[in-house]
């Protein structure tokens, strides 16, 4: 009898340990299982829940004990350059304007109009930026919104030097665009063009990239290049970054030597930066004119081509073939021949010229101009006066 209980309670005990491992193993593939669960939840879910941290020897814990940490479901959306370039075009596209010129009315043809550009709204007091040869000779100006309701506009103010012209609609606008830093641009940064090519495709958004900075274009100088597709009606409207934000007015293209033999270029577009039309335009709508410092000289820009050619002494700088009389160049001692290197210890060189140094200064102002005269370096004192308007 002692030998059969005996037996009975080792089968027990073996029973139990097996009961026991297979408890246990059951239960932690259930625990596996809720976890595996609990974390693809985790994954599939948007939002953010709070895992309290407990095991078996914390149970008893006070809930202040109990660590909660807050853990975040989703990672964040990736934002494409497709995206960015979207929300850009959203954010700018509603201050876009088509600014028509001498628009008419003939018997045959409806809304005829003898010109038209692009513009953008830059303040909520109804002020419209666009190009000076946009609205240049106009009667009347008709602003045309991006959902097609039209203002009359009036003219506040033009500067053919720089081609920006400053207009005027007094009934409201729908929206207003950020003003971004043109000196923050690169090379080979995205940009994109919004306005009315052909003055038929309102709001024609086209994307490129910054080709070049501070490029000359006969008079003008301190340009944005871009490979923006920019065509006859885009004039004025905005160059904008992908932060929506407006750093260029797109003011030309350069198409070839104008000769049907001569080459042809394709992607060759200029916009006015905004460090100098944020400058001209705010001069245009307190004063309707801009004043530009005046120093007195002709000069050349020159880069290492030119100055192999020329034999120069320098690589850069601006080379003075005129010095106009009774002016602050010539009473500063300033002589043809001479080239102006540094302007107030600002390095002059191709990719920033003279004029657009000069355009940070008023008149009035005094610099200091660091002169090479053969192998000799000056320092020349010249204190600003107006620029002409006929010069």
């Amino acid at each position: 009898m002692e030998r059969t209980t005996r037996i009975g309670l080792i089968i027990f005990v073996v029973l139990a340990m097996i009961v026991g491992v297979v408890g246990g193993t059951v239960a932690g593939g259930v625990a596996g299982y809720l976890v595996a669960e609990r974390s693809f939840m985790a994954q599939s879910s948007d939002e953010t829940i709070v895992v309290t941290q407990t095991t078996a020897r914390n149970e008893r814990a006070t809930p202040e004990a109990r660590a909660e940490v807050a853990v975040p479901l989703s990672a964040p959306a990736v934002v494409t350059t497709s995206d960015a370039m979207v929300a850009a075009v959203r954010q700018v596209a509603p201050a876009v304007v088509t600014v028509l010129n001498n628009p008419g009315v003939d018997p045959r043809r409806s809304n005829l109009v003898t010109g038209s550009g692009s513009g953008v709204i830059i303040s909520p007091e109804g002020y419209i930026i666009t190009n000076h040869h946009v609205i240049e000779g106009a009667q009347r100006l008709v602003v045309v919104f991006a959902d097609t309701s039209r203002q009359e506009a009036e003219l506040v103010g033009s500067d053919p030097l720089s081609d920006i012209a400053i207009i005027r609609v007094r009934n409201g606008v729908p929206a207003v665009a950020a003003i971004g830093d043109a000196n923050a641009l690169q090379p080979g940064e995205q940009v994109l063009a919004i306005g009315s090519p052909l003055g038929n495709f309102r709001n024609t958004v086209t994307a490129g990239v910054v080709s070049a900075l501070n490029r000359s274009v006969g008079q003008m100088e301190g340009l944005i290049q871009t490979d923006t597709a920019i065509n006859r009606g885009n004039s004025g409207g905005p160059l904008i970054n992908l932060r929506g934000e407006v750093v260029g007015i797109n003011t030309l293209v350069v198409r070839g030597s104008g000769f049907m033999a001569g080459p042809q270029a394709e992607g060759l577009g200029f916009a006015v930066p905004s460090t100098i039309f944020g400058r001209v335009s705010e001069q245009l709508i307190q004063n309707g004119t801009v004043v530009y410092p005046y120093l007195g000289i002709g000069y050349v820009m020159i880069d290492g081509d030119f100055a192999a050619e020329a034999n120069l002494p320098v690589q850069n700088g601006a080379l003075v073939n005129e010095v106009v009389p009774d002016t602050p160049a010539a009473q500063a001692g300033l002589q043809p021949n001479d080239i102006i290197v540094a302007f107030d210890g600002i390095s002059l060189a191709e990719d920033n010229s003279l004029r657009h140094v000069l355009t940070q200064y008023d008149p009035g102002d005094t610099v200091e101009m660091t002169v090479r005269r053969g192998n000799e370096e000056l320092r020349l004192t010249a204190t600003l006066t107006t620029r002409p308007t006929n010069f």
